[in-house]
């Protein structure tokens, strides 16, 4: 049987659009999906309440469940906090509702951090790779060098800006894109834009697929519904079906 995964970003609950999320809910108990990746934002102020409603929704899924921090989910009104714990309340959801890691027949999912609590620049919006962040996702990436299944990499922002625009917004995105396609991920999954996409891109030498999932938040873009991912894995083949939802109710 072929491995089939919901990719899902972008909740913002302060802000959740509640249709979306019944929606997701209800595909979830009828499908099985093999896993639930969410890569990020899953509040919108980081504030107790919103992580609350959050633990609410995500502790009903009933499958394997990988999150990513985005950059909504470190605190925006306590600085002291965001100074010295700022992925407290993170991974204290994490803890309670996510599994570590997810591997199939047909495909593995590592992880990648490109959220820091601060960076050279305002507002902190965009994402950062770290050195360390790119080596510890690498290392795992190369432990699985000869395994074929396909090698999936999760993190909250794209790692390369798009295609019609010189810059790009996340800082050394294109040194994370080039060191785990030389590392042998076949995709990257991400969320933050708002908007899904799934697009071969290459630096250098090197190509990876990228494959955004959109929101399941009121906070729309670009004219784009709320939607998520379905991913299938089998053997050689890495497959997406967009699923656009027109539900809103707040």
């Amino acid at each position: 049987m072929p491995t089939r995964l919901f990719h899902i970003s972008d909740l913002h609950f302060g802000v959740e659009d509640r249709g979306a999320l019944d929606a997701v809910s209800a595909a979830i108990a009828e499908e099985k999906p093999d896993a639930v990746i969410c890569t990020g934002d899953l509040t919108q102020r980081a504030k107790h309440s919103e992580y609350e409603a959050a633990d609410a929704w995500l502790s009903q899924i009933d499958v394997p469940l990988l999150l990513n921090p985005g950059n909504h989910d470190m605190p925006y009104y306590n600085l002291a906090e965001r100074v010295f714990d700022p992925f407290r309340r993170y991974n204290r959801l994490h803890k309670s509702v996510a599994t570590e890691g997810f591997e199939s027949e047909d495909c593995i999912i590592v992880s990648l951090r490109t959220t820091v609590p601060f960076q050279p620049r305002f507002p902190w919006v965009d994402g950062l790779v770290t050195k360390s962040a790119i080596s510890k996702t690498v290392q795992q990436l190369e432990a699985l060098k000869n395994d074929p299944r396909k090698k999936l990499v999760a993190g909250h922002h794209p790692l390369l800006g798009p295609e019609t625009k010189p810059d790009n917004p996340t800082i050394s995105g294109k040194r994370a894109f080039s060191a785990l396609a030389a590392a042998g991920a076949h995709a990257v999954l991400s969320g933050h834009v708002h908007v899904p996409f799934d697009r071969l891109r290459q630096v250098g030498r090197r190509s990876m697929r990228m494959i955004g999932a959109g929101t399941l938040s009121t906070r729309l873009r670009y004219g784009a519904p709320p939607s998520y991912q379905v991913i299938t894995c089998e053997g050689p083949t890495l497959v997406t079906e967009l699923r656009t939802l027109s539900t809103h109710r707040t």
